[in-house]
């Protein structure tokens, strides 16, 4: 298990999306690495990259994170309670870009590793991750190519990979307390070793290098689309559901809040404005409301 190699592989792609997602915005990330004080839940260190206040993105993070910790929390060992009370050692990339115009989804990717070590035995390791798209105002055009990229991303560890990762994303960014989606959905697995090693990192590098290809064509074509008030009240109104399922469901959330994480960068996701709307009901034949009849819908984009 070469832990260097895995953490060397997530710093690149963190720098290699953060160029791309800079020059397509034309403001840079700014950086801040952090290490965890001694004493502390957890030891390691991360880089947090932050863009606020761009020409394309209102709010977009990147971070990256390799912290050790004595003991796995419950969020982490729901699926393997034989390694309740391991020592673990858990390292990733986790972004979430919010855009300034509502015609611009806002998209979710998260890559991972986690390695236990259960009591006298060797080190058990899985991996994690996916990524998924919020629109705020849908296009047929870019759940289709979203999801295709994912498929292609996929292809080479087995036919089952996208259809079993795109029904599992569907059914984990759902928010329970309202029964709809969060999104058009995407990928996302988790607890993944199957092949060995070897394959399963693959698969993670795979579904973790094509982001950008996934993204920034949607991003790039409707970053200047006219919008006004209308869009932007709809827009922020619909963050509210974002914040609610990072703040309620999201297991990322829930495993850096419960392992002693940086809370500043475990935070970074949550949108930089919000709004929320008591009982809102928009006309049945609204932009608006096509997007909870036509998108936020389980469907084949592909």
């Amino acid at each position: 298990m070469d832990i260097a190699g895995v953490r060397g592989w997530l710093e690149g792609l963190q720098r290699q999306i953060t160029d791309a997602v800079g020059a397509l915005d034309g403001k840079a990330f700014a950086t801040d690495a952090w290490e965890k004080a001694p004493g502390e839940p957890l030891q390691g260190r991360g880089i947090t990259c932050i863009l606020e206040g761009g020409h394309v993105f209102e709010r977009a993070g990147c971070g990256f994170s390799h912290v050790r910790g004595p003991r796995l929390p419950p969020s982490a060992t729901q699926h393997r309670p034989e390694l309740g009370g391991a020592p673990f050692e858990a390292m990733g990339v986790s972004l979430v870009f919010h855009p300034r115009n509502p015609y611009v989804p806002t998209v979710h990717m998260n890559v991972r590793m986690i390695a236990a070590t259960p009591a006298g035995r060797e080190p058990v390791c899985w991996f994690g991750g996916g990524m998924d798209l919020t629109p705020y105002y849908g296009f047929d055009e870019d759940a289709q190519h979203f999801h295709r990229t994912c498929q292609q991303a996929l292809a080479p560890f087995g036919d089952d990979k996208y259809p079993r990762f795109k029904a599992w994303c569907d059914e984990y960014f759902y928010l329970k307390h309202r029964q709809e989606p969060r999104g058009v959905g995407g990928i996302f697995f988790d607890d993944f070793a199957e092949g060995g090693f070897g394959n399963a990192l693959a698969m993670m590098q795979s579904v973790g290098s094509s982001l950008l290809a996934a993204y920034l064509p949607i991003a790039q074509r409707r970053k200047d689309t006219p919008y006004g008030e209308r869009e932007r009240a709809f827009q922020l109104y619909r963050r509210g559901r974002y914040a609610e399922f990072n703040l309620v469901w999201d297991r990322g959330t829930h495993f850096g809040l419960q392992s002693g994480g940086r809370t500043e960068s475990i935070l970074m996701s949550m949108p930089p404005l919000v709004a929320w709307s008591y009982d809102r009901q928009d006309p049945p034949d609204s932009p608006e409301a096509r997007l909870t009849s036509h998108f936020l819908v389980p469907r084949a984009w592909v």
